[in-house]
């Protein structure tokens, strides 16, 4: 096209064409801050050329596509990384948790506890007819088996708190896995009709993000847009325009487990498949570090229980009757002093020989030696010590979770910074573009004027 009617069509196009790439600067500067958001470009190209007497002549530009600035491999490094940093997220609040139990800085705990108890033995060796120091041991014992009590409460109260945490986890990845796959039918709609859904696309991996902070994911795209979301060793979770549930089953403990339900609704047992995200970090202190924690503390009172009863059993009362059982219960949760001795410190079993009371303080030496005895972990440390070994263990996990999402962290924010170094918007770059293609509009309109007056010049001429 060489005729006036030429200019005007190829300054036109290329108003129009400016016009749409100063319409995508505009987006991209009214979402810098969007997270998640990928800057767009609108893709031009020259149109095909015409024929003329003189050669090829060219006709312009065109808008071929807008474009999203985005790396995929970097987005599922994302994704894999923020797995592990749900994980050890929610690890960390729980252990820390258990550090708050066992915490023995204010004066007060189960460490204290044992030390009051056997004291009070020791101070019934000087006097085993006093009654005063009968009933030091009678209240510094029912502080012993309460305080064991009360620990044993505390985690399963922490188990409780977990196991709800699991359920409401459970419920989000439903909520953002249906957001997903109606993400996935806008996409498909959309793009249908129009080269690229960028905006539907930036909500899709925002909500992938989000659920891989949840659960540990794999994706892949199919050629139509739709992503396909899979979990617990390949089980799908999202689909083109469908959805899969979760669910969870109250288990032998009464506790939830987490299942995956097929079309027909058939529940599949989960737990041991999922390796990543907040399910992956809660799961792993409410099924493994607290039932862990409450075996050592249940050995620790069963042991004393036994070692302690077995003594007092073989001693004698200020009465010269024998020894009842010191201590019930089965361990740490019910543990109790015998309501008989706190009825009646007399009870208490202090004399190896029931000839030789009231003054006979044997049995009392013997079971005040206990806590110098290696009788925990295999006959390798003191009641303390196996104690001390709980609550190192304890913090050591604080330490363990603190490292690693720290190290999650860090991996994370690199990645995103890389991820902004590509895909973020930046406005000194937005305003020199924006500059640009104000320039290109104002010389397409100056084109259209120019041809507009000469076509007046060849009207005027008729």
């Amino acid at each position: 096209m060489s005729d006036i009617n030429g200019i005007m069509s190829v300054a036109g196009q290329a108003l129009m064409t400016q016009q749409k790439a100063i319409n995508v600067t505009g987006h991209n500067i009214a979402n810098v801050n969007t997270p998640g958001y990928s800057r767009q470009r609108l893709q031009m190209s020259t149109n095909p050329p015409s024929y003329s007497d003189i050669g090829l002549i060219g006709n312009g530009v065109n808008a071929d596509s807008i474009e999203r600035i985005y790396d995929r491999f970097l987005s599922t490094q994302i994704n894999d990384e923020n797995q592990g940093l749900g994980r050890w997220d929610a690890q960390k609040g729980a252990v820390e948790v258990l550090e708050m139990i066992f915490n023995e800085s204010d004066g007060y705990g189960l460490s204290q506890a044992m030390s009051k108890f056997w004291d009070a033995w020791q101070l019934l060796t000087n006097n085993p007819a006093g009654v005063t120091e009968r009933q030091v041991l009678v209240t510094n014992s029912q502080v012993l088996a309460a305080t064991f009590n009360q620990l044993d409460a505390d985690l399963r109260k922490s188990q409780e708190d977990l196991d709800l945490a699991i359920e409401g986890t459970v419920a989000d990845i439903n909520r953002l896995s249906e957001q997903i796959a109606d993400l996935n039918q806008k996409i498909l709609s959309a793009e249908s009709i129009a080269s690229s859904a960028n905006d539907y696309r930036d909500q899709r991996e925002q909500l992938l993000k989000a659920l891989s902070e949840l659960i540990d994911i794999s994706t892949h795209e199919n050629s139509n847009g739709a992503v396909h979301v899979l979990v617990a060793d390949g089980r799908p979770l999202v689909g083109a325009g469908q959805q899969w549930q979760l669910s969870t089953q109250v288990n032998t403990r009464n506790l939830h487990d987490v299942v995956w339900l097929d079309r027909s609704g058939t529940p599949t047992n989960i737990i041991s498949d999922i390796d990543g995200g907040q399910l992956k970090g809660y799961l792993e202190v409410r099924d493994g570090i607290i039932p862990a924690d409450m075996n050592r503390l249940d050995t620790l009172a069963q042991t004393m229980m036994t070692d302690i009863n077995a003594l007092h059993q073989a001693g004698f009362a200020l009465d010269g009757s024998a020894g009842e059982a010191f201590f019930n219960g089965l361990g740490a949760g019910n543990i109790a002093l015998n309501p008989n001795i706190a009825a009646d410190p007399d009870l208490i079993a202090a004399a190896a020989d029931a000839l030789t009371v009231p003054g006979d303080n044997r049995q009392a030496i013997a079971i005040a030696n206990l806590q110098y005895q290696l009788t925990m972990n295999g006959n390798t440390a003191t009641y303390h010590d196996s104690y001390s070994a709980l609550i190192r263990d304890a913090g050591n996990e604080v330490l363990k979770s603190n490292a690693y999402y720290h190290h999650q962290s860090d991996m994370l924010a690199q990645l995103e910074n890389r991820r902004e170094s590509i895909s973020g918007v930046s406005l000194d770059e937005e305003m020199i573009h924006l500059i640009k293609f104000q320039n290109a509009y104002a010389a397409a309109a100056k084109m259209i004027s120019a041809a507009d007056v000469m076509l007046q010049t060849v009207l005027q001429m008729i």
